[in-house]
C-alpha cells in the first residue's frame, strides 16, 4: 500500500491536537505518526513498515485494511448514513445484537450497544445498581473493580478501576467503589506459562468486602478476566469460578470486562468460554468492528432484561433512562457485521488458539535476558515485567518501546512492562521477528 503524499506535520500542525494518554510535550518533540495499514503492517510518514504487535490498541484482531469492512462501511453510508437510536431503529443494529446474543453462552441474550468499552463499563454499572432498585434493594450502591484493573476513562469506570494514575487528578469528584487485590505476585506465580496454580484464594477477599460493607450491600463486581491494559494479569486457575461462587451466594453480578479478551484474543470467541464461567454481563469493544469503527456493547443474562421491562407503569415508559447519540450507529453495525463475517469464515479464533503454544515457547524465550523479571501470557496475549531504572520508574520500558518503533515494531508499555497483543492472523516468522527484535533492544538497553 503507498502512503498517501502529504508532507510531514509540522511542529506548529502537531500543537492543536491534545492526545489520549500521551505525554505531549516529548511526541510532539520526536512525533510517530502512521500514515497507512495493511495486514500486520502499519507505514509510518517516511515510508517505513512497522510490524504492529499490539493489533492497534488490542482491537485489529483481523489485521489491518481488510477490504470488506470498508466496503461494508462505504455501502452503508451511501444508503443510510445515520439514525436515530432513540425510539428509532435500523436493520443492522437488530440484525447485529442477534449475532451477537447467538455468540455469548448461555442466557447472555439482550445486548446494548455503545460507543466504546469506556461506555460499555458506565453502562454495565448503571445497568447493575438500576437492576437491583427494581428487585427493591436500594441498598445495594457498592461497586466491586480490582487491583491494577482498567474499566475505561469515564467516571464509572475509574471509580472501580485499580491503576492509581488514573484517578489521582479527579478524586474529589470520585464515588469510591471497593477493589479486590489483584493476582499477579512473582514471588509465587512468575513465569507462568498460561493461568498461574498459585493465587486462587485471593477470590475470598470478596467475602471480607461484603462483610464490611454488611448484607445487601454489594451491587456488582467487575473484572477483566485477564486484566490487559496493567500488563497482562492472567488469573489463577480457579480463581474467576471461586469469584463466581461467592457472587452466587451474596446475589452480586459479576460483570466481565471482556473489550480485550473478546473476539478471540484468547483462543476462544470470549474469556468467559474459554474459563467456562457464566458473567451475568459482558462488555465489549475494540474487536467487535476491528477496530474500523467506535463501537462497544454490553451484554445482559435475560433475568436482567426482564427485570426492567416487568413494570406496572404505562408501556410507553422508557424502561432504562440511558444511551448514547450514535447507540447501534449504522457504519458502525455495517463495520461490525463484516468483522464478524471475517473471524467465521477464516475461522481466526481457532487460528488463535492453534498458534498460541508456539508464540508462549517464543516469549518465554526472552526469560534470562538482561532485565527481564517476568514473563506471562494467554492465547495471542503476553506481559513482561522488566526491572525498573533506579528511580526512574518506566523509563527502560518506554525506552525499549521507542527504539522499536525506530526498528519496525510496535509495542505497548505500562510502567516497566511490555504488553504484545498481535493481530490473529500472525504467522510463525513474524512471532520469530517479534522476539530476535526484542532480544536484541533488551539487550542494549540500559
Amino acid at each position: 500500500m503507498t502512503p498517501p503524499s502529504d508532507p510531514p506535520l509540522s511542529k506548529d500542525g502537531l500543537e492543536a491536537y491534545w492526545m489520549p494518554f500521551t505525554a505531549n510535550r516529548q511526541y510532539k518533540d520526536n512525533p510517530r505518526v502512521l500514515v497507512a495499514a495493511e495486514g500486520m503492517y502499519y507505514t509510518r510518514d517516511d515510508g517505513k513498515r512497522i510490524l504492529d504487535g499490539t493489533s492497534g490498541l488490542w482491537c485489529v484482531n483481523a489485521g489491518h485494511g481488510r477490504t470488506a469492512i470498508a466496503e461494508a462501511i462505504a455501502a452503508q453510508a451511501k444508503q443510510l448514513d445515520y439514525s436515530p437510536a432513540f425510539q428509532m431503529g435500523h436493520p443492522l443494529a437488530f440484525k447485529l445484537t442477534a449475532q451477537l446474543a447467538d455468540m455469548l453462552p448461555g442466557d447472555l441474550d439482550h445486548v446494548f450497544l455503545t460507543n466504546s468499552g469506556s461506555e460499555s463499563v458506565e453502562t454495565a454499572l448503571k445497568i447493575a445498581l438500576a437492576f437491583h432498585r427494581r428487585q427493591g434493594e436500594e441498598s445495594r450502591l457498592v461497586l466491586v473493580g480490582r487491583e491494577r484493573g482498567y474499566y475505561g476513562a469515564n467516571f464509572g469506570g475509574i471509580s472501580v478501576g485499580g491503576i492509581a494514575a488514573n484517578k489521582e487528578d479527579f478524586g474529589p469528584s470520585l464515588k469510591e467503589g471497593d477493589l479486590l487485590p489483584h493476582t499477579h505476585h512473582p514471588d509465587h506465580n512468575a513465569f507462568s506459562k498460561g493461568a498461574p496454580g498459585w493465587g486462587s484464594h485471593l477470590a475470598d477477599v470478596l467475602e471480607k468486602i461484603v462483610e464490611k460493607h454488611g448484607g445487601k450491600t454489594v451491587a456488582a463486581v467487575i473484572v477483566e478476566p485477564v486484566a490487559g491494559s496493567a500488563g497482562v494479569l492472567v488469573p489463577p486457575k480457579g480463581y474467576l469460578q471461586r469469584l463466581r461462587d461467592i457472587c452466587d451466594r451474596h446475589e452480586i453480578l459479576l460483570i466481565f470486562d471482556e473489550v480485550i479478551t473478546g473476539f478471540g484474543r484468547l483462543g476462544s470467541a470470549f474469556a468467559c468460554e474459554k474459563f467456562d464461567v457464566m458473567p451475568d454481563m459482558v462488555t465489549l469493544a475494540k474487536g467487535l468492528t476491528n477496530g474500523a469503527a467506535p463501537m462497544g456493547a454490553v451484554v445482559v443474562r435475560s433475568y436482567i432484561y426482564d427485570a426492567f421491562l416487568r413494570t406496572d407503569t404505562p408501556g410507553t415508559t422508557i424502561e432504562f433512562a440511558h444511551g448514547y447519540t450514535y447507540s447501534g450507529h449504522p457504519l458502525a453495525c455495517a463495520a461490525a457485521l463484516a468483522a464478524q463475517d471475517i473471524y467465521r469464515d477464516e475461522d481466526l479464533f481457532a487460528r488463535a488458539s492453534e498458534i498460541a503454544p508456539y508464540w508462549e515457547e517464543a516469549v518465554h524465550s526472552l526469560k534470562g535476558l538482561p532485565h527481564v523479571t517476568d514473563i506471562r501470557n494467554m492465547g495471542l496475549a503476553a506481559g513482561i515485567d522488566l526491572e525498573p531504572i533506579p528511580d526512574k520508574p518506566a523509563a527502560r520500558a518506554f525506552e525499549i518501546y521507542l527504539r522499536a518503533f525506530e526498528e519496525g515494531l510496535l509495542i505497548r508499555t505500562t510502567g516497566d512492562i511490555i504488553s504484545l497483543s498481535p493481530p490473529l492472523i500472525i504467522e510463525r516468522h513474524e512471532i520469530d521477528r517479534m522476539m530476535e527484535l526484542l532480544t536484541t533492544l533488551l539487550k542494549q538497553a540500559a
